[in-house]
């Protein structure tokens, strides 16, 4: 009855959760609205564009991540406990799980009538060739796959499946994740769409397979952005896609 009550109380909603959210709503509707005003005030204080680009990401993101780590903590505990049990596991079903990703994307892409860069793909491709690595790894590795499988997982899974049924959470989280990627001037186009999506189905079903893990769907999250993250500072710039 111990275990129960506990495993219940790691999936309920508390107000750090709601905090969390409103907190990333709230940034993302700001800069959507605001974005060309913030990045003029930004100017005026860093002159340089790609670093006060960086600054605006980086303070989105710890923003909405203090909410999110104070709120998951004891879920982060117990995920790596288990996973420390398994090493192995971990070790091999990771890159796994990035192999899985890149074939079903590619699969959508050729469906989906080739690939399309989002706004979003291309700003972080831009602050990728002019800001050094040691500022980018720990918030497109680190800090930003936390914060986003907080959201789309453990709480549009993990924690709202104990209200709605977990597939329709499943489609839901899937559709958000890919959607939040994509929106801007280009629209919710497919080709554009395709990349997060195949991303978001491989991140679900990790997550939902190995008993909503929030720690092991982050693992993947965050492996399949260094990946990306060596390879555009491995390559050239002049044969980046614009």
């Amino acid at each position: 009855m111990g275990t129960v009550s506990t495993t219940a109380n790691l999936y309920r909603f508390t107000a750090l959760d709601a905090i969390a959210v409103a907190a990333y709503l709230g940034f993302t509707v700001f800069f959507t609205l605001a974005g060309e005003t913030v990045e003029r005030l930004m100017l005026q204080l860093i002159p340089d564009p790609a670093t006060a680009s960086y600054a605006v990401n980086a303070i989105f993101y710890a923003g909405v991540g203090i909410f999110a780590i104070a709120s998951a903590w004891r879920v982060v505990g117990r995920d790596l406990k288990i996973l420390g049990t398994r090493p192995w596991f971990t070790l091999g079903m990771v890159p796994l799980a990035i192999v899985v990703m890149l074939i079903l994307t590619a699969i959508l892409v050729t469906a989906f009538g080739g690939a399309q860069s989002s706004e979003n793909q291309v700003g972080i491709q831009g602050l990728l060739q002019q800001v050094p690595a040691w500022l980018m790894v720990p918030l497109l590795v680190i800090l930003g796959p936390f914060v986003e499988e907080f959201l789309f997982r453990h709480l549009l899974i993990g924690k709202l499946s104990r209200h709605v049924n977990i597939w329709i959470c499943c489609v839901i989280s899937v559709l958000v994740f890919a959607s939040i990627h994509v929106i801007g001037r280009e629209g919710l186009v497919l080709s554009a769409l395709a990349p997060y999506l195949g991303m978001a189905v491989v991140l679900v079903a990790v997550y939902v397979w190995t008993g909503k893990s929030l720690m092991f769907s982050y693992f993947v999250h965050a492996a399949k952005n260094l990946m990306a993250v060596v390879l555009i500072y491995a390559i050239p710039p002049e044969l980046l896609p614009n």
